[in-house]
């Protein structure tokens, strides 16, 4: 297959850059509609006599793409704003109210819709599919059985945000008393209560959030994807660098990356930084210069599917490590891996911990330090895993960068996709590593999903040889340059 021109790919990315368009997803392009009825199947179980009730997001102001909020997401698989899903334990039947046929937003922000009736039905395998009126009724009925009815207490999730994030947010604008608003969901937890005044309302998100722990193998595999496509970005990124260039500039290499390979957007902000700017775990103003002797930091992913990765790297502006910044990064490196390598399923995040700390105080004992300073570093990073008292090793990747993470499990199962990202910072430099990959517990132990992205010196200095965007641009000729610009 002959390889595109440089120029063929840089007019793509100036395309790209001039489009807002996202690909967005219906459920069965996503899943076979058996998977959401498995689901919804299990959620009846739990709730016994009562019923599940969840709001769809409504539509984004202005010319924004569309994203269904994860929980709903989860349940139906249907992008529809403003739908309402009700799950039935006692009937074992489920519902999912429509807004009716409207010729003038057929395709509001360019989505074809569902509707009520038959078609609706066989798309998505939900039992009936009624007009979004029909909801008053659903409510007369259930508030005069007094059944419990079961709602997500928490605000909703769009991507780029993970559950603590809106919370947090919604919080924050109630508490204010200059706005004092309260989120949809507790708005519409108030309407319930006032339609269903005999009827018990609990939270429904504790039984959704302790499914999504472990993941279904086509969850797994859409988790797969999408951290084959942020390695993709990040490597993209690595043969792109330079000193002379913003931290921004290297986002641009990985949302084309994004972008081609048919993600929504990124899972959250950039983080990229160079320098100084390493110390911070989740710096993102990105407008720093990168200098001939940074060590550049990048942690990206891309929102896939509905589903999320978390990899971080680190790499020597000018691709080639020093011999102070290879002592540095290889310590590092030995530290997290020894980490890496002591995890294994059916075990407990503190037992791992302490397997991994007796590595690592071999690693210490038998590491040439030139750098006292990096020495001290590295036996405060050893002696933090030491003393912790925490069960656990990092956090869990799924719907959300930081997912849900259910009850309080003491240890790894099969189907858990989770992270590890430790930082040897040096203080005084202000400066910091942190390495990050997605694993998979299996039956027979952990797979590193994002194993494929080069974190040793050799292989990242390799990659770092390639060309980049940058350098394509930097060689167009000024005849094709001008033409981009018309």
């Amino acid at each position: 297959m002959k390889k595109k021109s440089w120029f063929v790919i840089i007019v793509t990315l100036v395309l790209c850059s001039l489009s807002a368009a996202q690909p967005v997803f219906n459920g069965s392009e996503i899943f076979p509609p058996e998977e959401f009825s498995a689901r919804r199947a299990r959620i009846m179980a739990l709730i016994g006599d009562g019923v599940a009730i969840l709001q769809a997001t409504t539509e984004r102001p202005g010319e924004q793409p569309m994203r269904q909020n994860n929980q709903f997401f989860y349940l139906s698989g249907v992008a529809d704003p403003w739908s309402i899903l009700v799950i039935d334990g006692r009937s074992k039947q489920s519902m999912l109210l429509l807004e009716p046929r409207n010729e003038r937003r057929e395709f509001r922000n360019g989505i074809p819709r569902l509707y009520p009736g038959s078609e609706a039905a066989k798309a998505t395998g939900i039992d009936a599919i009624l007009d979004r009126a029909e909801f008053a009724h659903i409510m007369e009925e259930i508030g005069a059985e007094g059944r419990m009815i079961h709602t997500p207490f928490r605000p909703e999730v769009l991507g780029n945000a993970s559950a603590s994030d809106p919370l947090k947010l919604w919080k924050m604008i109630k508490a204010d008393p200059w706005d004092g608003r309260v989120s949809r969901e507790e708005a519409f937890i108030a309407k319930l209560k006032a339609a269903a005044p005999r009827s018990e309302i609990k939270d429904l998100d504790p039984l959704i959030d302790e499914m999504r722990v472990i993941k279904s193998p086509r969850e797994i595999e859409l988790i797969r994807e999408a951290t084959w496509i942020s390695g993709l970005a990040i490597m993209e990124v690595m043969r792109d660098a330079q000193p002379g260039q913003y931290e921004y500039e290297l986002q641009a290499a990985a949302d084309y990356i994004f972008k081609k390979y048919g993600a929504y957007g990124p899972s959250y902000f950039a983080l990229i930084a160079t320098g100084r700017n390493t110390y911070y775990t989740h710096y993102h103003k990105n407008t720093a210069v990168l200098q001939e002797d940074d060590l550049v930091q990048i942690d990206y992913a891309p929102d896939y599917k509905y589903y999320q990765s978390d990899i971080t790297r680190v790499f020597p502006a000018n691709g080639k490590f020093s011999p102070w910044q290879r002592e540095y990064y290889t310590i590092s490196l030995k530290l997290y891996q020894a980490l890496l390598t002591s995890i294994k399923a059916h075990t407990a995040p503190r037992d791992i911990i302490k397997i991994a700390v007796g590595k690592m105080d071999k690693i210490l004992a038998s590491f040439r330090f030139t750098d006292p300073k990096i020495e001290e570093a590295a036996a405060a990073y050893v002696e933090r895993f030491r003393t912790s008292k925490r069960n656990s090793l990092g956090h869990m990747v799924g719907m959300a960068v930081h997912d849900v993470r259910g009850k309080p499990r003491e240890i790894l199962e099969p189907g858990m996709v989770f992270t590890i990202e430790p930082a040897l910072r040096l203080e005084d430099e202000h400066l910091g590593i942190r390495l990050e990959d997605i694993l998979l517990v299996t039956e027979d132990g952990v797979e590193n999903l994002s194993e494929f992205v080069p974190i040793e010196i050799d292989d990242i200095e390799e990659l770092m040889a390639q060309p980049g965007v940058s350098d394509a641009i930097l060689k167009l000729p000024p005849a094709a340059a001008k033409s981009l610009r018309r």
